[in-house]
């Protein structure tokens, strides 16, 4: 028997928790600074650059939220309260100035227009009566219904004040915060410009959807998956394509990606098997850290950077597993994203919901299962949560975020985070 001893194995390094590797990202990538403007109605999912402030007050005047008859309570109460009659002095339609309301009487009146001065109330026309007058003049009102000081009119400046901050600096807006923006009379916006994204696979057996699949190849749905994500959080893409699997030409990949970018996004390749070239190129163009995360699925992450004459581009590498690549995304790229556009709310915001399934597999690593919200409030689990099967992604609703060693019975109320949310 030998005495030679043996090499020891290599001491792996410990997996990263998921939410230490989004706080080594965020410590590293700001805000790219620069900003544009643009029309308020096509902003929609950019980052507000500054704090938009109201020229007015919104609404301007006091106006009736009713169509109806405008009156003070005092004259109808004097007037025997319901059943009483008063006269109409006038008729007020939206967008006219009306003069001051008559002591005793009522005016007709629309939504949206001035309520008089004088006037305290507003009875929406359903509670009334008209009485017509035959000599043709406005006629009568006859009151059906319970009146109180201030019903039915909607207060100047209610909604927003002279000066108020409308939308905050830092806000990713969506079609209400815009039409606020509207409200507040903002033709444009001042929004973070739009991050400049190189798209690349890696991996010869990758095809494009359209061509024939030769023997070993699959059609690589990471390219479409992730530039539809991409588009979505506002970025512009270039799409580099599929790049093949040696080191020359992931080199050449790299160089060419961080001409005009400002991220650099592959998926595949961010092992270190012999083809994963990925990670030598990163090392001989820029600088990279490779990171085991304790999430499933996922694991393999990847960031560094690409140095050029230019300056330095980022770049992340996402595992090649379909479903891998898009939950990674989510969980690492969208943060990294918001933040190279100044945004200030950067974590998905999570719901508790009821299971309505078993879940006795549990793994020491932080897991992410594809569910669907149910009809009834509760939360299913699609049947195959394999990494490769795309159509789990597709049928479900969000992620149920599970800690590590966790199993789930019936009623456990579980962490979800919708789709609607993350993209």
């Amino acid at each position: 028997m030998s005495d030679e001893k043996k090499p020891a194995a290599p001491v792996r390094a410990p997996m990263l928790p998921m939410d230490e590797a989004v706080e080594r990202l965020l410590s590293q990538v700001v805000s790219l600074g620069r900003t544009e403007s643009v029309t308020t109605a096509l902003a929609r999912g950019r980052v507000l650059a500054r704090d938009l402030m109201s020229p007015l007050d919104v609404p301007p005047y006091d106006n009736s939220a009713m169509d109806g008859y405008a009156m003070r309570a005092a004259d109808v109460a004097a007037a025997g309260g319901e059943g009483a009659v008063l006269p109409l002095s006038q008729r007020i339609p939206a967008g006219t100035v009306p003069t001051p309301l008559q002591p005793g009487t009522a005016a007709r009146i629309f939504t949206g227009a001035t309520v008089p001065e004088g006037a305290d109330s507003v009875l929406m026309q359903e509670m009334c009566e008209a009485v017509p007058d035959a000599a043709g003049g406005l006629g009568q009102v006859r009151i059906h219904g319970p009146l109180v000081e201030g019903l039915h009119i909607r207060r100047r400046g209610e909604d927003l004040r002279v000066g108020q901050v409308v939308i905050p600096a830092g806000a990713r807006l969506n079609a209400a915060s815009l039409g606020l923006a509207a409200t507040a009379g903002a033709a444009s916006l001042e929004v973070a410009a739009r991050p400049r994204v190189a798209l690349f696979s890696t991996g010869d057996e990758l095809v494009l959807p359209g061509q024939p699949l030769g023997p070993g190849q699959i059609y690589n749905s990471n390219r479409t998956t992730l530039h539809a994500l991409l588009l979505a959080m506002g970025c512009e893409v270039r799409d580099l394509g599929i790049v093949p699997d040696s080191l020359e030409a992931t080199r050449a990949a790299l160089r060419e990606a961080a001409k005009d970018a400002d991220l650099i996004l592959s998926s595949g390749g961010v092992s270190v098997g012999e083809e994963d070239h990925l990670k030598p190129a990163l090392e001989r163009e820029g600088r990279l850290d490779l990171w085991q995360i304790a999430i499933k699925p996922g694991k393999p992450l990847a960031f560094g950077e690409v140095t050029s004459v230019g300056g330095r581009t980022w770049y992340m590498g996402l595992p090649g597993n379909p479903v891998s690549s898009f939950v990674t995304f989510l969980l690492f790229v969208r943060p990294v994203l918001l933040r190279m556009q100044g945004a200030t709310q950067l974590s998905p915001r999570g719901y508790q919901l009821p299971a309505e399934f078993t879940w006795t597999k549990a793994d020491k690593r932080r897991e992410f299962l594809r569910a669907r919200v149910t009809e009834t409030g509760g939360l299913a689990l699609f049947g195959n949560q394999s990494s490769g099967v795309m159509s789990s992604a597709a049928w479900a609703d969000g992620l149920i975020d599970l800690a590590p060693g966790a199993t789930v019975e019936p009623g456990q109320l579980l962490r979800f985070l919708p789709f609607n949310d993350l993209f």
